[in-house]
């Protein structure tokens, strides 16, 4: 009888230790802060070189700018080096700028949760955006008082990049080496620094998107893969101004170095 007791009380014992464990487990699980918690569509920007975080406002990635793909304009010495001779985006011969692509220090801060500016500025020279793949975004122009791309367009590398005279690589127009190897053509391509992502020169079901389907600032609203429920976003287009038109939609972040 006695040994009966002694059992029981150990059941008991037992049982409690298992539900304070558990009441534990729960209550750090419910204790952690959603509010700074990075969105799951982030993760697509494979070429971060740090961990992407958040503060509850914007969402902070930092990369080096460096494309995962060969180029022309690596140092020789590079391993993604590899000479290039054919034809570039418009069906122009390629001519290589004087330019070489070196390692950047970028840290990019976007909304987390953008929304529609009632004030909107325009696009500076270099740096509007950040493709997944780490490498800078620039807009429609080559330099001050809105010069065309047209002088330029014919120094982009095949995959339609190249890099400005501070060794910055990026990309003005369709980054094809995202549109056809590591995304797609109605992927998701990045993120202006406004917070509302940019999307490839096709819908979902395959529709060519062209600047006369969107707005001033070459963007839309409507619902994608990674924003079911709908959100504006810009579309990178084969005509001008290519990614985007009369300023940001949202209200920037920054980008410093």
């Amino acid at each position: 009888m006695k040994l009966k007791k002694t059992m029981n009380i150990l059941i008991i014992l037992i049982t409690t230790l298992l539900y304070t464990n558990c009441s534990n487990d729960d209550s750090s699980t419910s204790n952690s802060n959603p509010e700074n918690s990075v969105p799951e569509v982030y993760e697509k920007i494979y070429g971060a070189i740090a961990e992407i975080t958040s503060d509850g406002n914007f969402v902070t990635i930092r990369t080096n700018g460096m494309p995962d793909h060969k180029s022309p304009y690596y140092p020789t010495t590079n391993l993604l080096y590899e000479p290039y001779s054919g034809t570039t985006f418009g069906g122009g011969n390629f001519n290589q700028n004087p330019n070489v692509i070196a390692e950047q220090n970028f840290t990019f801060r976007i909304p987390l949760n953008p929304t529609a500016s009632s004030n909107n500025v325009a696009t500076a020279l270099g740096v509007i955006g950040i493709g997944i793949n780490g490498v800078p975004l620039f807009n429609q122009y080559a330099g001050p008082n809105n010069q065309p791309l047209t002088n330029e367009i014919n120094s982009f590398d095949k995959y339609y990049g190249h890099p400005t005279g501070s060794s910055i690589y990026h990309y003005h127009v369709e980054p094809i080496y995202l549109t056809t190897v590591t995304s797609s053509k109605s992927g998701l391509l990045g993120f202006l620094l406004d917070g509302f992502p940019v999307y490839g020169p096709e819908e979902e079901n395959g529709t060519t998107v062209t600047s006369s389907h969107l707005d001033v600032f070459h963007g839309h609203n409507h619902s994608t893969v990674d924003f079911p429920n709908g959100t504006y976003h810009y579309h990178f287009t084969a005509d001008a101004p290519y990614l985007n038109g009369n300023g940001y939609y949202g209200t920037p972040g920054t980008v410093t170095q």
